[in-house]
């Protein structure tokens, strides 16, 4: 376990005119691309209070790590943007606080992403609160389905339709195709837009206590089913194979019929591509019961903190009418669902699905979620991978459903 540390960043204190107390910066690091919606709230709560948040961005690729180094050489920073994933880790290891007291005393609490509160408890402790708040949703192009004598402002409901919708789009010819999804060795892409087809049905990838591989269901095969068959028929873009995650956006290219996304997406497409005339929904389960990855970012606390009140005063303007909307103009679906209406009003209605799918989320609990899932190396990649674009279905199946139990048995 590694031992209980004081933040020891360096500190810029501003005397107040009575000079009886001095305003606190907040030290916090973030992960590089964490948008504009994040940035504003900051630049709003610094220009209105004498408190300052002091944000750092980190390389994505390096938070983790460089976090954990900050923390055992005593220069951690008072608070972090963290992938909600690696919010049991830090935990378990005791290096966060322990905010149960005062989450609980919000008086919003139980209207925060559920999915999000779930992977910042650990042993019925909460050590991490809904940043920013990010689900999967199913995207469609309404030109491309008009063109094919699709009714453009219908949604697919199931699996069988967007197959048969992506066969008339792909024979629109040339480099129009049907559907895609970043299926090279990108498992954080993956357990994003393809695992919601076996969460819909009831099935998943782990036990409920997470000591256990549940990969090989009948609800995954039947998932594999549909994404080989689609690339069988030639009508996903050859490049998807080897797509590491780099291409992820490749709808916004305008080929593209049909892909399951990231409701930060649309903001993307609304702002930086207006010439797309998209639609979105839900993501289908295998057998039509929708459901959507939870991601997004946790706020946590820095175990040992001297700043706890300073921090918690941002954090509950972030969570206030004010912050929630700079947010949301910004592209974050809101983190409260009791103001989340509100919230989103006069902001692209397409917005409310992604809200929508909030209710549906889900997001696998586990302390080694970069050794299963996220590593471009590990079994959930190797196997997604495998078991859509190669020979062997049975091999992919029985190989990675083998190599993640001993993952999760080292870990017991």
């Amino acid at each position: 376990m590694i031992k209980r540390l004081l933040a020891a960043t360096s500190i810029a204190t501003l005397c107040l005119v009575s000079a009886a107390s001095a305003a606190e910066n907040v030290e916090m690091w973030v992960r590089t691309g964490i948008g504009d919606a994040f940035k504003k709230v900051v630049e709003a709560y610094n220009s209105g209070h004498e408190n300052k948040v002091v944000m750092t961005e980190v390389p994505f690729s390096e938070l983790v790590q460089k976090y954990a180094t900050a923390i055992a050489g005593g220069q951690a920073p008072d608070a972090l943007s963290m992938d909600l994933i690696y919010n049991p880790a830090f935990a378990a290891a005791g290096q966060l606080e322990d905010l149960t007291d005062w989450a609980k005393s919000l008086p919003y609490f139980n209207s925060l992403s559920p999915s999000h509160v779930r992977l910042g408890t650990y042993q019925d402790r909460i050590y991490g609160l809904p940043l920013s708040v990010e689900t999967s949703v199913f995207a469609w192009n309404k030109d491309l389905y008009k063109k094919a004598g699709l009714d453009p402002e219908k949604a697919p409901a199931n699996w069988d339709e967007i197959t048969a919708n992506a066969e008339k789009i792909r024979a629109l010819g040339d480099d129009t195709y049907g559907f895609y999804f970043s299926g090279g060795g990108c498992g954080g892409c993956m357990i994003f837009t393809f695992t919601p087809l076996v969460w819909g049905a009831g099935a998943d990838i782990l036990s409920a206590d997470s000591k256990t591989a549940t990969l090989d269901t009948p609800q995954m095969r039947k998932a594999v089913d549909v994404y080989r068959n689609m690339i069988k028929k030639d009508l996903v873009p050859a490049g998807a194979a080897s797509d590491n995650g780099a291409n992820f956006l490749t709808f916004t290219n305008g080929k593209i019929g049909q892909q399951s996304l990231g409701a930060f997406a649309i903001g993307t497409l609304v702002t930086e591509h207006p010439d797309i005339n998209f639609g979105v929904t839900l993501i289908p389960g295998v057998d039509g019961k929708p459901s959507s990855f939870a991601g997004g970012d946790n706020f946590v606390i820095t175990k040992g903190t001297k700043k706890i009140d300073a921090v918690k005063e941002f954090l509950e303007y972030v969570y206030s009418m004010d912050g929630q909307k700079i947010m949301a103009k910004y592209g974050s679906l809101p983190t409260r669902g009791d103001i989340a209406e509100k919230v989103l009003e006069g902001l692209d209605p397409r917005m409310q699905v992604g809200l929508k799918a909030i209710g549906v989320a889900k997001t696998p609990y586990t302390l080694q979620f970069n050794d299963l899932i996220n590593s471009a190396n590990g079994p959930w990649a190797s196997f997604t991978n495998a078991a859509i674009f190669g020979d062997d279905v049975d091999g992919a199946f029985s190989s990675a459903q083998s190599e993640m139990q001993s993952i999760i048995d080292s870990g017991q």
